[in-house]
């Protein structure tokens, strides 16, 4: 927050025609005499040393009211038109005006420390110098101009991030609470804005609810004044920063959502951004997520999240990606017609934000329902991800091929995302530099390539098509990962190169079977229980989801079950089989082994499990 403006119209009249008490010092007369032929030539003379600020301390620190009075208003006059950095000597005779019992001294010396303490040195040194505690003590003056000053001082004070701390522990939460709701609105804009300023570490924030604050921000969202308005709701939006305190607003403040979703209606742009920013921390949490919805949040939101601004753009994208955590809102949120514009903002390159808050909501939106999955491809998602997705920030495409991963869940589209040619993006991500990005790809891939309820009809060409190219194919992908050191990873090529010899798929089932680059690793893989690293990447995860995630699949032996898994492959590369489906998944024993076909099963699931954890987040 910027310089908060003194509420006193800060002037020092010429006491020329003033007859001072006769009893006024030698020094004394010399300085009013002094102060008055600076202040005719005030452009060019500096206040802040030798004699002009000699004279100013003078009348400063001398017994009589009206000298005082003339040293404060120069003061308050001098800062206005003037900030620096100041020293001791400057910042001495003011606050020993500001501990006065005359209530003109006290506004015109608080006036010019809040003039002064827009300056970053400043700030520090008042504070330093003992200034917060007359500050507080003037903000519990009568006297309104007072108040306003002592603040708006306060609230500038506060804006450096040294000072907060102290500013917290001084006493001054409470006074600053209670002005928070002064009739004055001066006082009230200030005071708002001091307790904006206190909340940006846990600390001061938990000082900040200690004191009260809460009720008071909350009641002051429908005040009718902007400033207010912002102040109030920035604040509240940092203190939701913190479960503790969200799961207190909770619990006391009903009215605050409907209060926050109206001011996302507010004429004032940086009001309607707050408002949302607000609504997104509160939907960390589940019951926020629904109220939202309940109080008719999304319709603003939409059209927020379409707006040309970026700052409302960003905002309301994060909280709709929040909203989205909740199952319940998926369908709700799909209905009020956000498809297209999230579909939209996957193209926003000016913020890579955009694009995550936009991708992590489609893929919210797509983890419960077929029916949502289904609407998320017909909006043209993954045609739109299949054009962007090689471009985009690795954190982007992270989000990107999660989606992904969770739309070929769906068997009903499966064939569809084979046909609009995914695959030919998502291979070359195999090989990213980033892992995430790599297992996100590769689940993907093994969730195109898996199918319950196999048929004569399934189009296994798609595989054929992209064996060899680009960047190596489905074949260099899978060999790179059957040598990898990350067992997640391997586990993850030997499950998609089961699947795909499921297919039946006479051309796949060659392909592999006479892979010189595959089958030794594959052969290795069914020798060794040498244990290798393993990751949590490879699943598209979710903050939300209860399911696991594709490391918690094995159970504590994930290196048994790659084993199996490759035994099951090279029974069927080295068996006589016309192309039907091997023995061990046709219900028979492996051989060599004493796993059944329930085991089969059992490991075939907890394996298109962890493919399918990738719900929420």
């Amino acid at each position: 927050m910027g310089a908060v403006s003194s509420c006193c119209e800060s002037c020092f009249r010429s006491r020329r025609s003033q007859q001072y008490e006769p009893l006024l010092l030698e020094n004394e007369r010399e300085a009013v005499a002094d102060l008055l032929q600076y202040l005719e030539n005030r452009t060019t003379t500096n206040f802040f040393q030798g004699s002009p600020l000699t004279a100013l301390t003078t009348l400063s620190f001398s017994d009589n009211v009206d000298l005082q009075r003339s040293a404060a208003l120069a003061f308050a006059e001098i800062t206005e038109k003037e900030v620096r950095p100041v020293g001791r000597d400057t910042l001495d005779p003011i606050l020993f005006l500001l501990s006065s019992q005359d209530t003109e001294v006290q506004r015109a010396a608080s006036a010019a420390l809040g003039n002064l303490a827009v300056n970053t040195d400043n700030k520090l040194l008042i504070v330093k110098l003992g200034g917060l505690e007359p500050l507080i003590r003037q903000m519990l003056s009568p006297n309104v101009e007072v108040q306003c000053n002592a603040v708006g001082c306060v609230t500038n004070l506060a804006t450096h991030d040294d000072n907060k701390t102290k500013i917290a522990k001084s006493g001054a939460l409470v006074p600053l609470t209670r002005l928070a709701r002064s009739k004055d609105m001066r006082v009230q804009r200030n005071a708002t804005g001091a307790l904006l300023n206190m909340t940006h570490s846990d600390e001061n924030r938990q000082q900040l609810v200690n004191a009260g604050a809460i009720p008071v921000l909350v009641s002051l969202l429908n005040s009718m004044d902007t400033d207010v308005q912002y102040y109030c709701t920035t604040a509240l939006s940092n203190i939701a920063v913190d479960g503790a305190n969200r799961k207190k607003l909770a619990q006391n403040e009903s009215k605050l959502v409907t209060s926050l979703v109206a001011l996302m209606d507010s004429p004032s742009l940086k009001v309607q951004c707050q408002a949302a920013l607000a609504l997104r921390n509160l939907a960390s949490d589940e019951k926020y997520q629904l109220e939202i919805v309940k109080a008719d949040g999304l319709t603003s939101l939409l059209r927020l999240l379409q707006s040309t601004y970026l700052p409302l753009i960003l905002s309301s994208a994060a909280c709709v990606r929040n909203v989205s955590i909740h199952p319940q809102n998926e369908s709700p949120i799909i209905e009020s017609g956000f498809l297209q514009p999230l579909i939209n903002l996957l193209s926003f390159k000016d913020n890579e934000e955009v694009q995550c808050h936009a991708i992590s909501t489609l893929r919210n939106l797509a983890a419960s329902s077929e029916k949502n999955k289904t609407a998320i491809v017909k909006a043209g998602a993954v045609q739109s991800i299949k054009e962007l997705v090689l471009e985009v920030p690795m954190n982007v495409q992270s989000e990107m091929t999660a989606c992904v991963a969770v739309l070929a869940l769906s068997d009903e589209l499966k064939g569809q995302l084979l046909e609009m040619g995914i695959c030919e993006v998502l291979i070359p991500l195999t090989n990213s530099p980033s892992s995430e990005v790599q297992g996100n790809s590769a689940a993907a891939l093994g969730n195109l390539s898996s199918k319950d309820g196999r048929t004569a009809s399934d189009d296994y060409s798609a595989f054929n098509d992209v064996w060899e190219k680009p960047d190596g194919g489905m074949h260099r992908y899978l060999y790179n990962f059957l040598t990898s050191v990350d067992a997640t990873f391997q586990h993850i090529a030997v499950w998609t190169i089961v699947q795909l010899l499921e297919s039946g798929d006479p051309q796949l089932i060659s392909n592999i079977r006479l892979s010189g680059l595959l089958n030794p690793s594959i052969r290795q893989l069914a020798l060794s229980r040498t244990p290798s690293a393993t990751s949590s990447v490879g699943t598209p995860r979710s903050h939300r989801s209860q399911s696991q995630s594709y490391a918690d699949t094995d159970a504590g032996d994930g290196q048994g079950e790659i084993q199996l898994l490759a035994r099951r492959i090279l029974e069927f590369v080295d068996g006589d089989t016309d192309g039907g489906l091997p023995r061990s998944v046709a219900g028979s024993h492996m051989a060599g082994s004493s796993v059944s076909s329930a085991r089969d099963e059992e490991l075939r699931r907890s394996v298109r499990e962890a493919f399918s954890s990738g719900s929420h987040h």
